[in-house]
């Protein structure tokens, strides 16, 4: 396939994931506020939209490390790319129909990795920078969010315990608009930069940048538009679990828990590390709500999403390896994975209205009992 070809189509791919990460990770900023009364969801994922696209603007420490350090891109090129790209949208297809807040940037990491290394060996892959920047901060970000959560949310009902109920209830509201306001322009800061990064990458192997080179600012403006289109769209599944199912929290508990997420996620861009915003701001809703009672915890929902975590790097990875193995094979095999793809996707989808889940009926169904919760 002719090499300018398959850039725009691997481009055009990136999108579509960064997309899928729009809204799937919705959730990740809003579900909290949505749950408690804080914003209407409609009102919600219009401002997660805007603030990710803003978010998109600035930083691209992130993008920099995945453009040239997960992988050796001089032995990978724009095919191996494209076939990880699609082991990352197929997983989170299938998690965001299960509700299930998996981590799009593993997603992504798996797919990559997984598509490199049958493409150029495990020698291609930096295992050191995926362990440092990838599997650490995979295990540490959700435990550290949930303490500071928890102790966050301790405070917070021991300042306020003397106060009018309904007095703390509006007040944490109107801070949680701030709060999730900061998440979404975090998760557009944190997010958007791993699709810069893997456009960037695909230019660098394609011979269009020098290595080393940051994404240009065509490149930043298309992820961050991508993303926010994706975040407008609601991910209302996954918002769904995160705000209700887990665990019924309360204003209080929403805005320690969106203070929480943002500080780690900022914190950790401003450090280069491509987080999982997902896991970092699921451990902020279980340590907000176990900071006031455990029983408030659906442990058993929880578990379902740590196994979803466990398995998201290794599932996209063996994707992403299966295509790139079949897209080597020369252009018709690109052809069968890019239709393979959208074949499943349209299969997902189908699925998904059987039991649709929108703005309307978003905190409809059971919640967890939350025993003398005030605030």
């Amino acid at each position: 396939m002719d090499v300018s070809l398959i850039v725009v189509v691997v481009v055009l791919t990136a999108l579509v994931f960064d997309f899928t990460n729009g809204f799937h990770d919705t959730a990740n900023a809003m579900a909290t506020s949505i749950a408690t009364g804080a914003l209407r969801p409609r009102t919600a994922v219009a401002l997660a939209g805007l603030l990710n696209v803003v978010g998109a603007f600035l930083s691209i420490q992130v993008a920099q490390t995945i453009s040239g350090g997960l992988v050796d891109e001089t032995r990978v090129d724009p095919v191996v790319i494209f076939a990880g790209l699609v082991g990352a949208i197929v997983w989170n297809l299938f998690t965001w129909l299960l509700g299930l807040p998996s981590s799009s940037s593993h997603a992504l990491f798996g797919g990559l990795i997984g598509a490199t290394w049958v493409a150029a060996g495990a020698g291609a892959i930096d295992f050191t920078t995926v362990v440092n920047k990838v599997v650490l901060p995979a295990v540490l970000s959700p435990l550290v969010a949930a303490l500071i959560a928890m102790t966050a949310t301790y405070l917070a009902f021991r300042l306020t315990a003397r106060a009018a109920p309904g007095v703390v209830a509006r007040g944490f509201k109107l801070a949680q608009t701030v709060s999730a306001s900061m998440v979404a322009l975090a998760h557009g800061t944190n997010d958007a930069q791993k699709t810069m990064g893997v456009i960037t990458l695909t230019l660098i192997t394609a011979g269009t940048l020098p290595a080393g080179s940051g994404p240009p600012l065509w490149v930043v403006a298309s992820a961050g538009l991508a993303i926010g289109l994706g975040t407008y769209m609601g991910g209302w599944r996954i918002i769904r679990t995160l705000g209700s199912r887990m665990s019924d929290l309360r204003p209080a508990q929403g805005f320690t828990a969106e203070t929480t997420s943002a500080a780690v996620i900022l914190t950790s861009t401003h450090l280069g590390l491509p987080l999982s915003t997902t896991q970092v701001c699921t451990g902020s809703i279980l340590g907000s709500a176990a900071g006031h009672h455990l029983a408030s915890v659906r442990w058993g929902i929880a578990g379902r999403i740590a196994l979803a975590w466990i398995f998201t790097l290794p599932s996209a990875g063996v994707v992403g390896a299966a295509a790139s193995w079949l897209a080597s094979t020369g252009t018709a095999g690109v052809i069968v994975v890019a239709f393979s793809g959208v074949a499943i996707a349209a299969g997902i989808y189908g699925v998904s209205r059987r039991s649709a889940v929108t703005a309307a009926n978003v905190n409809d169904g059971p919640r967890p009992p939350v025993p003398d919760l005030v605030a």
